[in-house]
Formats: structure tokens, sequence, C-alpha cells
């Protein structure tokens, strides 16, 4: 198995999975985001720090390691400004992947696309497959790229559209921010907006069964509900076992950010036979004992919000 962007928070968790299924994985990692310690030196892992954006070294490894499968992983996101850092790690970042899943003749590749594909004003909730495309951002118009460039040349390959994925490694979204300020005596704000959150656990288990033949094409992976941003600051209150003073500050959302992208799951359900398991706050429980553990040096976030 080959999966790029196997440091980061996903395919870490992925990595881990089919190591200890006995897979040998190689992954592919520049760390602009991922984090070393997410992978630990194990038989069967191979490690490659380097960037997808340069095709000589994409090439480079399929051809030596002859993977299977591609579960390809890697995105940039951490700045909103950055259009040209965006569009030569995920748009032509996937080219590159593509290009060398056909010439390897791999099996299958997994994606992972943005559920902001449908743009941060999506017509439907919960927003359906046949939702029109119409991203509005340069993190979600170059993830959509590599989305086509797949579907344009791999016909055997799945692409998961994600709700928000939560748990232990993830340094982007709310969640970890909440964490980090709350455990330097920092104030905080929740936005007025909710999301569907997803346990990265339930996810790796989706990814699993399409490695295994299950499915083809496009897919929501979500739960199919959707939480306020204050429910996950309280879980996250709960869980450290802190007590506020008074009630956490809420304010509007800015022009960038959705008020929600409900997802609908019904596809995924009935293709591959599952569902979300893990509640919010056992999910949250479980992130927050990984932050005190490992630490958070930064977090990211693909909104153009200030402090």
């Amino acid at each position: 198995m080959l999966i790029t962007g196997g440091g980061g928070f996903i395919g870490s968790h992925l990595a881990d999975r089919l190591l200890d299924e006995g897979h040998d994985v190689l992954v592919i990692d520049n760390f602009e985001t991922g984090r070393r310690d997410n992978l630990e030196p194990r038989d069967g892992l191979e490690l490659l720090e380097a960037s997808i954006v340069d095709p000589d070294t994409v090439d480079q490894a399929f051809g030596r390691f002859g993977p299977t499968h591609v579960v390809h992983a890697a995105a940039s996101y951490k700045n909103p400004a950055a259009w040209g850092a965006d569009l030569q790690t995920n748009a032509v970042g996937a080219a590159n992947v593509v290009k060398a899943t056909q010439a390897a003749g791999v099996d299958r590749l997994i994606y992972f696309q943005t559920a902001l594909c449908y743009g941060t004003k999506p017509s439907e909730q919960p927003v359906t497959l046949t939702h029109p495309i119409r991203p509005d951002s340069s993190y979600a118009i170059s993830k959509t790229a590599g989305e086509l460039y797949i579907q344009m040349a791999l016909p055997n390959h799945v692409s998961f559209r994600l709700a928000n994925a939560y748990g232990p490694r993830n340094i982007s979204g709310p969640l970890p921010t909440f964490y980090q300020r709350l455990t330097e005596g920092k104030p905080c704000f929740v936005m007025d907006t909710r999301r569907d959150f997803i346990y990265v656990d339930d996810l790796i288990e989706i990814v699993m069964r399409a490695l295994d033949g299950r499915g083809q094409g496009v897919y929501h992976v979500s739960s199919g509900s959707d939480y306020s941003i204050k429910e996950l600051f309280d879980a996250t209150l709960a869980a450290l076992d802190i007590e506020l003073d008074e009630e956490v500050e809420v304010r509007p959302r800015g022009e960038d950010d959705a008020y929600t992208i409900l997802l609908d799951p019904t596809r995924a359900q009935q293709d591959f036979g599952w569902g979300v398991t893990t509640p919010l706050e056992e999910g949250v429980a479980r992130a927050i004992a990984y932050y005190r553990e490992r630490g958070i040096e930064q977090t990211y976030t693909h909104l153009k919000l200030g402090e």
C-alpha cells in the first residue's frame, strides 16, 4: 500500500491500521502539516520524506515500491492565502499521483475530497451527491481539481467527500484550537456554525472496506447529523474537567464560512454496510487525551479567520 500524506492525521491512522493487519506500507510526506511522531518506526513501514509536486520523485517511488493500492491523502491547507501552494500540491500533485498510478498498473486509488466542493452556501440540507460542484476557496477549488483528474483517468477509484474528521493527531479545525487556548488560559469564542463530525476510527473503517474492493465512485462519509460548534466546545470543557465563570462568546461566522454542510451518507451506508459508531463526547475525550500526551505546537484552518 502507498499512502501520500501518510504522516498526517488521516494518513497516519490508516498506515497504523494497515501495518497492524500485516501490509507493507510506503508513506510519502513532506511534513508541511504532518508530524513525524505520528509514525513510529516499525516492521513493514517505509517513509519517504518528499513532495508529490515533483513528478520524478513520485514516479521513482511507485516504480521501486510497486504498490497494489494507493491512498491519496496529501493536501495543502494550512494557509488560505497560499493559492500557489494549494494548486501545486492539491492539483499538480494529484495529477502526478494519477499518472504514476496509471503507469504502475495499480488496482485501486482512494481519494479524500472536502465537503467544501459544494461551496459555503449549499442549496440543500442535507447535501446529496447530485448537488452542483461550486467550490469557492483556494483549498476547495484545488482539491476539486485533484478529484477531477482522478475521475478522468482512473475508473477504479473511490473519492470520499468528508464531513469534519476529528480525533487524536488532528491539528486543524476548532477542537485542537479549543484545547490549546483553554489549557493556556486564553479567552475562547465559538462561531455560530454547525458541523457534521466523524471520528477518525469510523473514517478508517470505511477506507479499509474500500481497499478491500467495495464501492466505486463518489461517496459522502458523514454521520448524517450535525452539532453546533458550542456543543463541541462544551464537550471539550467536559473532557478537560473545566468550568468557566461565564458562557463562552458566540460570534457570527465569517463570509468564507458555511453555517452548516450536512452531508447525506446514504450511498456510503448502502454500498459499504457502514455507519458512524463513536459518540461525539467519547471521540472528543480521546482526542483531548492525545493532546495532553503529545501537545500541540500549531493549529491550522483553511478559513480566513483571525484571533
